[in-house]
């Protein structure tokens, strides 16, 4: 590893398992001290963290507690004395029922926007009063192809990752002057726990389709996304913000 992210403290939510949890580990190799939030327990991504020589402590997070999302961020002051990054990783998506829009639950809907854009928020506040005063961070939001190629049955879903995309490019514009960068992410379907969950007994069909709408005719999988969120950690990426990468295989062309 080049020790890209030496000296930085990151925040790295839903990061229980799946993509949470590479980015975590990748991090940490790259010399960064990890914080791991989740509402699932954290151990596991911590000892992977710690059994490779890293730093990171695990805190219980529920992204639509305001409360809850401060106690994570006093937990990067108290354990490493700073915030550099935070990657708003945290989502809904495996276990979600879909279905036709019309036919949606309203109380899926409203948890899908309680955790998937309320949760972006809700962590961004927390953690920009530090970042304000170091004059400097990097605020990396998770999307998904989702919002840009559009995603049948799975409006609410659809529509949170578009959100995301709105918030970063609204933060970027807001948060400049602090010389705070503000990007997102937008993968395809990602080989993960939350992926087998979506689409249950299609998953194989779906993996299928996926890999054959995109140039590069291999399915996602979690290592494939860490070098771009290091990038935007890093100071490599110290001039770019507002941005949304695709990390799709070639799916969309922007």
């Amino acid at each position: 590893m080049t020790g890209q992210l030496e000296g930085k403290t990151v925040i790295v939510t839903g990061a229980a398992r799946g993509l949470g949890k590479e980015y975590a580990l990748r991090m940490a190799q790259e010399g960064a001290a990890v914080v791991a939030g989740d509402i699932r327990d954290c151990a596991e991504t911590v000892d992977a963290v710690t059994a490779a020589g890293g730093r990171a402590v695990g805190v219980t997070l529920d992204v639509t507690d305001m409360d809850s999302c401060r106690a994570m961020a006093d937990a990067a002051f108290s354990s490493f004395g700073g915030i550099d990054v935070l990657v708003n990783n945290a989502a809904l998506y495996g276990g979600l029922k879909g279905g036709r829009f019309d036919a949606i639950d309203p109380d899926e809907w409203n948890q899908v926007l309680n955790v998937n854009v309320t949760g972006v928020w809700n962590c961004s506040k927390a953690v920009i009063g530090a970042m304000r005063s170091a004059k400097q961070g990097s605020i990396i939001n998770i999307s998904s192809l989702a919002a840009m190629y559009g995603l049948p049955f799975s409006l609410h879903y659809a529509m949170s990752k578009a959100a995301v995309i709105g918030i970063t490019r609204s933060l970027a514009r807001e948060l400049g002057r602090d010389w705070i960068r503000v990007n997102s992410i937008a993968p395809s379907a990602v080989m993960t726990e939350g992926t087998d969950e979506f689409f249950g007994d299609k998953l194989d069909r779906a993996k299928e389709v996926i890999a054959d709408n995109q140039s590069l005719k291999r399915n996602l999988e979690v290592g494939d996304l860490a070098g771009t969120v290091i990038y935007l950690a890093s100071d490599a990426s110290k001039f770019v913000t507002g941005q949304t990468l695709m990390v799709d295989g070639g799916s969309v062309f922007l």
